[in-house]
């Protein structure tokens, strides 16, 4: 209650919370009586936590009329009050995870999902320190045809992709001004922006954090705040997987490292090649990439993005200093020695993300396991195993999968199969344009 004694200006809140797919799902209230969501929480459905890409309820799910879709309990995170600085009227937004009545988790929450990885981490005495790198596409949606917006500052469009260019980010300088102020005043820590390399994209990493919770919270939130930003200035920002057919698309690469409990990076031993630690958690992260696929591309459209010789990995491989590999290990100094994993797309629910790829990693370094030889070189060209080609076969995957039953709780794996596969069932009756109106601001 402070935050809203602090900004008597806001009237309104929402509450919400992050379903299977990322999307934020909450409600509207009166900030008048916000003092009773702090202290007593609110109510969802059970099933309101994996509904579709459309928001419906899914078909034969045991949450639904099977148990009469009983209430789960929202309780406030500990990020507390946020501002939502993209909407006109001063309001505050706080973030909820779910719980049973009891007060005991809910296993089918993504954020509850990783609060059990980040306990894993906790028993052996490990700290995961976790950065993201978000890319995403400003994009003038008002025609048939997608197209780059004009620069709100030369009225012009720009066609082609800039990579580092200083002039595409100048163009929407109004723009990157306003995200960064709402982002400090969000408390999320926006860093560096680039100029990618399709038209109108553009990538801004996260700082590390040595609080997985807080990273991604910080991702999710930032998605929301981008979106809405852009929306201010009259265009979309789509963090959509692969938008243009011809041009690359949006990943979410993520970084981490692991403390021990003097604070000490286990990665580090001096050198560049990093410790055996570091190749145990590389290990780990290759053994359940085929499974963990469909959490780093959950969505039809995120499959034209894992193609070949498009910066984007489809081979299971790691490397040193390497961005065609799946697992890249970045030149640094060593007390920053860590773990980039490439694969996941722009349109993932960073909850489930992290947790799949802290979750791997912990796998790795628990049992000892040893990946094959870094390769070198282009990874297009190397005679790699490759990851699930299609979203059917990702799905099936996944599903089969004993490394995410290691990671994930068995209620979410069969709530996150049900979601998918009845998404994979009617997403086939949509046209091209269909697909793209759905996913461009939703994911």
């Amino acid at each position: 209650m402070e935050w809203l004694r602090e900004h008597p200006e806001v009237r309104t809140i929402r509450v919400a919370a992050s379903d299977l797919n990322g999307v934020a799902r909450g409600k509207r209230i009166p900030a008048r009586f916000a003092d009773k969501i702090i202290v007593e929480g609110t109510k969802f459905p059970y099933s309101v936590m994996n509904l579709d890409i459309w928001g419906e309820d899914i078909e034969d799910s045991p949450l639904v009329f099977e148990t009469g879709d009983p209430d789960g309990l929202l309780l406030p995170t500990e990020r507390g009050f946020l501002p939502m600085p993209w909407l006109d009227a001063p309001t505050g937004l706080l973030p909820l995870w779910m719980f049973h009545p009891d007060g005991t988790p809910y296993d089918g929450d993504p954020r509850q999902a990783l609060a059990r990885v980040v306990d894993r981490y906790k028993t052996v005495g490990l700290t995961p320190v976790v950065a993201t790198e978000l890319e995403f596409f400003l994009i003038d949606d008002s025609g048939r045809q997608l197209r780059v917006p004009p620069s709100p500052r030369s009225g012009k469009r720009r066609t082609g992709g800039e990579v580092l260019s200083l002039r595409a980010l100048d163009a929407f300088d109004q723009f990157f001004t306003s995200l960064y102020e709402a982002s400090e005043a969000m408390d999320i820590p926006a860093d560096t922006a680039i100029s990618e390399a399709g038209p109108g994209q553009f990538e801004i990493n996260l700082m590390h954090q040595a609080d997985p919770l807080k990273a991604a919270d910080d991702t999710w939130l930032f998605k929301m705040l981008v979106k809405g930003v852009a929306r201010q200035y009259g265009f979309a920002a789509s963090f959509m997987a692969k938008p243009y057919e011809a041009w690359s698309g949006n990943g979410m690469h993520m970084h981490f490292s692991i403390l021990d409990e003097k604070g000490i990076n286990i990665f580090d031993n001096g050198g560049e090649e990093g410790t055996d630690a570091l190749r145990h958690a590389v290990a780990g992260c290759l053994r359940a990439m085929p499974g963990s696929t469909l959490i780093f591309a959950p969505h039809e459209n995120s499959y034209d993005r894992l193609v070949p010789n498009a910066h984007a990995p489809t081979g299971i491989g790691w490397a040193y200093e390497n961005r065609t590999a799946a697992i890249r290990i970045p030149s640094s100094g060593p007390k920053a020695r860590r773990i980039e994993h490439r694969v996941a797309g722009g349109d993932v629910n960073p909850y489930l993300t992290i947790s799949a790829i802290l979750g791997a990693a912990l796998n790795g370094i628990e049992d000892k396991l040893q990946p094959p030889e870094a390769f070198k070189g282009n990874a297009y060209d190397q005679q790699l195993d490759q990851l699930p080609g299609d979203w059917g076969a990702a799905i099936d995957t996944f599903d089969t999968c004993p490394e995410m039953r290691r990671i994930f709780s068995e209620h979410l794996v069969e709530n996150f199969v049900m979601t998918k596969r009845q998404e994979l069932k009617y997403m086939a009756e949509l046209s091209d344009e269909e697909t793209v109106e759905l996913y461009l601001d939703t994911v």
